[in-house]
């Protein structure tokens, strides 16, 4: 009730109770200035719901009506608070209409689900952890967390130890990945830098490392590992004339075989020496020659420990045949070569050098490609497995030297061995006789004829018929004037061919004739004759 003349306002029935305990050391009212004003209301944030949970929405409080500027302006000014005596003796204050207390309704509560789980109530009861947070209690916001459980603000689950430790290691392997790739391209830029400047010393050039010693038996090496020590170097000192060539051993005894053309020059009061592989150099003698086939053997006496050459099958022989060469060129002993044979059955004759045609060799040679030289003849050449296939003896060249190596021509690739079965036959027959037979067939050859074939001359060389009176050619019916056109089948074009291929054969051999008589040809068969001469 307001008195006449008095501002009229109004006390409520009951106060609100204060949010905090009255302050015992009289501090201004709350949310006034002064020295100890207490801390502002905490304001709880909302719990955040589980990822892909669905959540109910919270119930609106009635906003809190705020006073209207009329009734601020009429507001009385705050009193003093009154003492205890006055208070006890203070009469009861008049009542007025008091304003209803109408407190907000408290947020409906947000429920906790498990991820992916619908709720089973619209209003789900769950408890907020920060909700329960009070900054005035006496343990820590730590210590109330713990009390409380965890705090999760996603739904992502906490990893386990074992995850932890996974992902440590991932980490440390692209770290080391990475201090790996980094180091390496530093050290590759620094060494191109080095190399290109030359910094650290002296040059050093890289070498491969070493190969094993032994080498396959079929190859070049292995083959000349195994023959050298059986190939031997002749130095022939005559009274006119010098040379060098080349032989092989054939025997324990000491003979070795070479070219009759090497060992001639020394005649009868010449000497020969032998140089073995080794070094060792001894005095020869020749024990058999024959300048028909071009063979000599000679013989060393009182070296020991010899190792002979083992001698092949030059019928065997394929073109195409891989082959190596030993010999001593232009005086260079122990050189080695290699080619193939490039042909079979070459018609060569070498010699001629005497009026007589005494000196004329007729060899139905072994062609190949492997380089042969001045100093090569007289030695072998062998096949894949070391074995002597033939004696080389001849080249073809393409002039006639120069003064540099004594007029004597280099290998232009052809050059012609004699077949090791011929020689094989000649050797026995020298070591043996100290001479060697020929097959012949009793008839004297017309070596003017330039028509295809071989002619029977119509007289010997001595005024004598042209066929031998009881020889081979006659026995077989052979007349003056035939022309022998093929032996065994092959064609021969000259007389120098029919003699190679006569030569090609053993004394009591058998051959077989095609000849041209009156425009005709007719076949004879007749067995080789033997003769000491040329």
């Amino acid at each position: 009730m307001a008195t006449t003349g008095e501002t009229s306002w109004a006390v409520p029935a009951e106060r609100p109770r204060p949010l905090h305990d009255p302050d015992p050391y009289s501090t201004p009212p709350y949310g006034e200035p002064g020295p100890w004003a207490p801390a502002p209301p905490v304001q709880h944030p909302a719990a955040t719901p589980a990822h892909g949970t669905a959540v109910s929405a919270p119930t609106a409080a009635p906003p809190t009506p705020m006073p209207t500027p009329a009734a601020t302006a009429h507001a009385p000014a705050p009193k003093p608070m009154p003492t205890p005596a006055a208070t006890a003796h203070a009469p009861a204050p008049v009542p007025s209409t008091p304003a209803p207390h109408v407190p907000a309704p408290a947020p409906a509560p947000i429920a906790s689900v498990p991820h992916g789980t619908a709720p089973a109530d619209p209003v789900p009861q769950v408890t907020d952890p920060w909700g329960r947070y009070d900054p005035w209690a006496a343990a820590s916001a730590k210590e109330q967390a713990s009390a409380r459980g965890p705090l999760q603000q996603t739904g992502v689950g906490v990893p386990t130890e074992k995850q932890r430790k996974r992902s440590a290691r991932r980490a440390l392997f692209a770290w080391t990945l990475v201090v790996a790739l980094f180091s390496a391209g530093v050290g590759g830029v620094a060494g191109a830098y080095v190399q290109r400047e030359g910094l650290g010393g002296d040059v050093r050039l890289p070498q491969a490392g070493s190969v094993p010693a032994g080498r396959a038996p079929d190859s070049v090496a292995g083959i000349a590992a195994r023959a050298l020590p059986s190939v031997v170097t002749l130095h022939v000192r005559g009274a006119d004339e010098a040379g060098t060539g080349t032989g092989f051993v054939l025997d324990t005894a000491g003979h070795i075989l070479t070219n009759n053309h090497v060992v001639e020059p020394a005649g009868t009061g010449g000497e020969i020496s032998v140089t073995f592989s080794t070094g060792d150099t001894v005095k020869a003698k020749v024990v058999g020659r024959d300048s028909g086939y071009d063979l000599a053997v000679v013989q060393v006496r009182g070296v020991h420990g010899l190792t002979p050459l083992p001698l092949g099958n030059s019928d065997d022989v394929q073109v195409g045949d891989p082959v190596v060469a030993i010999g001593a060129p232009f005086d260079l002993a122990n050189t080695v070569t290699s080619g193939i044979i490039s042909a079979k059955e070459r018609p060569i004759t070498a010699g001629g050098g005497k009026s007589d045609g005494s000196d004329v060799s007729y060899v139905d040679a072994l062609q190949t490609d492997a380089p042969i030289n001045p100093g090569n003849s007289g030695g072998p050449l062998l096949d894949s497995r070391a074995q002597v296939i033939g004696i080389n003896s001849a080249i073809r060249s393409a002039g006639s030297g120069s003064e540099a190596d004594g007029g004597q021509a280099g290998s232009i690739g052809l050059g012609f061995a004699i077949p090791v079965n011929q020689a094989k036959r000649v050797a026995e027959e020298l070591i043996n006789d100290g001479r060697a037979t020929h097959p012949v067939i009793g008839v004297t050859l017309d070596m003017g004829y330039t028509g295809d074939g071989a002619r029977i001359d119509s007289q010997s060389a001595g005024g004598g018929p042209a066929v031998t009176r009881g020889g081979p050619g006659e026995r077989a019916g052979l007349r003056a004037g035939d022309v022998i056109i093929e032996v065994g089948g092959e064609r021969v074009h000259s007389g120098e061919e029919l003699i190679v291929k006569i030569r090609a054969h053993r004394p009591g051999d058998r051959l077989r004739l095609t000849v041209e008589r009156d425009g005709g040809e007719r076949e004879v068969s007749l067995v080789l004759g033997a003769s000491e001469q040329n």
